[in-house]
């Protein structure tokens, strides 16, 4: 998912990046400050994510694009042997 939100010093970064570390959902983050995006991995409910940083940053937060994956995709891709190489 990416967000559109209103970064504008180092200290929104840190505070942006603090309240992605502290959700359990949210696998990986990419903050962009120069563009004020913040695009997240995993797997939570869009909607909810916005109104928490909302919630926490203060600012208006906008959903730019939401990219789901299917299951069926992510289970074929576990299913795949793993490969193992000792030296």
């Amino acid at each position: 998912m990416v967000m559109r939100l209103n970064i504008d010093c180092n200290g929104c970064v840190r505070k942006v990046r603090r309240i992605l570390l502290n959700m359990k959902e949210i696998e990986t983050h990419l903050i962009e400050k120069q563009q004020c995006r913040v695009s997240v991995c995993g797997r939570f409910i869009p909607a909810d994510v916005a109104i928490k940083m909302r919630k926490k940053m203060n600012r208006r937060v906008e959903i730019l694009e939401i990219q789901e994956f299917d299951e069926s995709t992510t289970e074929q891709m576990d299913q795949r042997p793993m490969i193992t190489a000792a030296f």
